[in-house]
């Protein structure tokens, strides 16, 4: 990675990987509804990607995605320093998601894909509709 200023070196380091805002905003609307699964879990062995919340017996990986990592379609924003690496960075991720929604879908999971902007309640009536279970009692 190309030198970047200790500031910016100082917030990146400071990404969560898992327990996300978003991520737990959407935990606690399933888990208000009933809902139990996995959270930061492989869904598949042998595929080395894990999945922000697993439901192994429905078959159903859920991925809660930053905006910037994954280049939301709405609010995607691209650095000015390093633009080449960063380009490159964040449209290998891109292709990583959907090499990881491929590879599932062969293994017969269903994938969803939730923004972090996204509202945790309308996220959650996704989920259960993938897991195939009632909407919001």
């Amino acid at each position: 990675m190309p030198s970047t200023d200790p500031a910016t070196s100082a917030r990146m380091r400071a990404q969560r990987r898992r327990d996300t805002v978003p991520e737990l905003g959407l935990r606690r609307e399933l888990h208000r509804r009933g809902v139990r699964f996995f959270v930061d879990r492989a869904p598949v062995k042998g595929i080395r990607r894990r999945a922000d919340l697993v439901f192994p017996r429905r078959k159903v990986a859920v991925y809660v995605d930053g905006c910037f990592w994954h280049s939301c379609p709405e609010h995607a924003t691209f650095p000015k320093n390093n633009a080449e690496w960063w380009a490159d960075k964040l449209a290998g991720n891109v292709t990583r998601d959907r090499d990881t929604d491929a590879r599932l879908a062969e293994s017969g999971w269903t994938v969803v894909r939730i923004w972090e902007h996204e509202d945790p309640v309308e996220a959650a009536d996704r989920v259960q509709l993938a897991l195939g279970t009632v909407e919001r009692p």
